[in-house]
């Protein structure tokens, strides 16, 4: 194993950990597709925890919410394997979306005692084609399912209201396209992937403390564009990074009897589009263990956010390690994110909120 090669192992330590939450709160996977330059045969499986600290004050800070947003587990699961020498097939398991909002009960705030839940998964299936000149090309399918509920309680200064929202769960498919340029002995890399938008159709039960109200809409999980690089800039010494684009502007949850009572106000939606950076730098200390460190930027989806989600923007360190012993690689991490600051719906103030993070993961080479 060349020295830059070895180095590259530190890549997937950085990338262990999420950044706590990207998007307002919801995005939970960046569709990373490191998975296909593994060698050979590989399968790895992980999970990270995420604690956020993320509390906002309304009527000039007089009246705080508490902390609003609940720890998480994201978990994956991916497997690569060569099926000729020129054809690759990858499958990946992630949670691509997700929220856990709970307002805390007694802080007087005008939403003390909402909760909300969306949880998701997805199942993707990615062929890549090797041309032998360091140029491939990849693409697949991606099945994603996606539920929620939602429990809405407005006290005064806002117009009371005891809302529920119960949505069953939908699957859909996406496809997802992309290509690669690479020099395996100087660790270059550059990879490029597009990621469809997933509509999904709701059934959903709503309510307002008087019988049921059924109904059906959509949501549209948005489309990405993934640019992951890397390179060798001395020996055992890696530099990597990425740029990851959405179209968050096309997510919205608005069911249909919410939005007639709220006179066409949506539970979640995005003004515009958001852009995440990632730069970092691995480093082999040993035969058998590399160290990472990256720094992470991502701008907010516009102002005034919702309440579900109430961040705006994040700043991010990662640092990480993995261990190799024979066929099988070890990596754990930590990652410290800290939000921007938001003004929600409702004229509340989100300042000074942070998370942290930590992961494993473990791979074999079969």
């Amino acid at each position: 194993m060349t020295a830059p090669r070895a180095a590259a192992l530190a890549v997937c330590a950085a990338l262990t950990v999420p950044a706590a939450a990207h998007a307002g709160g919801v995005e939970r996977s960046t569709q990373s597709m490191n998975i296909l330059f593994e060698e050979g045969r590989y399968i790895e499986f992980g999970g990270a925890f995420v604690s956020p600290r993320v509390s906002g004050t309304v009527g000039g800070g007089a009246i705080g919410s508490g902390s609003v947003l609940r720890n998480f587990v994201s978990p994956s699961l991916a497997i690569k394997m060569p099926l000729t020498p020129e054809l690759d097939l990858a499958v990946i398991l992630d949670t691509p979306i997700g929220a856990s909002t709970a307002y805390p009960l007694g802080t007087g705030y005008p939403l003390a005692g909402t909760t909300a839940t969306l949880d998701s998964a997805a199942l993707t299936t990615v062929l890549r084609y090797k041309f032998g000149n360091g140029f491939s090309v990849h693409g697949g399918v991606r099945l994603q399912q996606v539920q929620g509920r939602a429990n809405i309680i407005a006290n005064p200064p806002l117009p009371a209201m005891n809302y529920t929202l119960q949505i069953d769960t939908d699957r859909r498919a996406g496809f997802l396209i992309g290509g690669a340029w690479e020099r395996p002995e100087l660790a270059q890399r550059v990879a490029v992937t597009y990621n469809s938008r997933i509509t999904h159709r709701f059934d959903a039960i709503e309510s307002f403390g008087m019988g049921d109200i059924p109904g059906s809409f959509s949501t549209t999980v948005p489309e990405s564009l993934n640019i992951e690089f890397q390179t060798g800039i001395a020996e055992g010494t890696l530099l990597f990074g990425s740029i990851r684009w959405q179209r968050w502007s096309q997510f919205d949850i608005t069911p249909p009897a919410y939005e007639a009572a709220t006179m066409g106000q949506s539970l979640v939606d995005f003004t515009r589009s958001s852009t995440a950076l990632n730069l970092g730098v691995g480093r082999r200390v040993t035969d058998n263990l590399s160290l990472a460190a990256s720094l992470g930027y991502e701008r907010g989806n516009g102002l005034p956010t919702g309440n579900i989600g109430p961040v705006h923007g994040r700043r991010s360190i990662g640092l990480a390690a993995t261990w190799t012993e024979g066929p099988m690689r070890i990596t754990g991490g930590i990652n410290y994110t800290r939000f921007g600051n938001a003004t929600t719906t409702i004229g509340a103030d989100f300042r000074n909120n942070s998370a942290i993070g930590a992961g494993l993961r473990v791979g074999f080479s079969f």
